[in-house]
């Protein structure tokens, strides 16, 4: 597939009065009985903040509305707010959506829903889902654990996307990773068995620690290499598809002389 940019998956912007995309460990932040936090959770990204465009806006105010919505502790009616009943994909930190639309595309059978708190970047998306006129996307503004958390039931997963998360290189930011036990042990509770989980990133350390909170993971089997799996087992059979787009940000690590690394389980049956 064409190259197309994710590089906000990176770098975005906090939302006021709530964390951000793809929380970190579960046990950093709690709640009151009426909700609210009772001190912050240690999150996975870095802020950042951006104006949207004329064009930008305008595209905004007409889909959003529709296929848009802040995260909140209400639990999600996915075929409602779809229309139709279908396999639900989550993508944590879809960034500017490029590679989202184009696995939408390729899978049109499936409902995905796109997460990510960097509002320009999801522009970018709202303003390609209505020019190429995309029914089979949703998008969600805000924390990924909360929506994990409380806006997705037990076992109602197809397949979870998490594509080059902020490997936070430095040690004393380890803390800051989002893919870490609580949340692995988190999205393998919501995805049905043999559901999907499929992760991608560049840096070989935080890969090598994603390999070790996955393979610690009771709920979870390897179906790729990286994983202790056989790709060419498993990818005819899998419910979602084990390609991805090739992003402009990673055409940057190839050309830096990075590998990239595929890790994807699936929910034992």
């Amino acid at each position: 597939m064409d190259a197309v940019n994710d590089a906000a998956n990176h770098t975005v912007e906090s939302v006021p009065g709530r964390p951000s995309t793809a929380s970190a460990p579960l046990e950093a932040g709690r709640r009151s009985p009426t909700g609210s936090r009772l001190y912050p959770r240690v999150t996975s990204f870095r802020s950042r903040r951006g104006a949207l465009t004329p064009n930008q806006q305008g595209a905004w105010d007409r889909m959003w509305p529709k296929i848009g919505r802040e995260v909140s502790d209400a639990p999600l009616d996915a075929t409602a707010w779809f229309g139709r009943e279908a396999p639900l994909v989550i993508e944590i930190g879809c960034g500017t959506g490029t590679a989202t639309a184009e696995m939408a595309l390729a899978e049109p059978h499936l409902n995905l829903i796109g997460i990510e708190v960097y509002q320009p970047g999801l522009a970018q998306l709202v303003q390609r889902i209505e020019r190429e006129d995309i029914g089979n996307i949703r998008l969600l503004r805000g924390d990924a654990v909360d929506v994990l958390e409380h806006m997705i039931a037990a076992e109602s997963l197809t397949g979870v996307r998490v594509f080059f998360p902020d490997p936070w290189p430095k040690a004393r930011h380890h803390k800051r990773r989002l893919l870490q036990p609580a949340t692995l042990a988190l999205i393998a509770n919501r995805l049905r068995p043999g559901g999907v989980l499929h992760v991608a990133t560049d840096h070989a350390g935080y890969a090598e620690h994603i390999a070790e909170v996955g393979a610690a993971e009771p709920l979870l089997i390897g179906l790729n290499e990286a994983t202790g799996g056989v790709s060419a087992d498993n990818e005819d059979s899998a419910p979602i598809g084990f390609d991805r787009p090739v992003t402009k940000f990673e055409g940057k690590a190839h050309r830096a002389g990075s590998a990239i690394t595929e890790f994807i389980w699936g929910k034992i049956e």
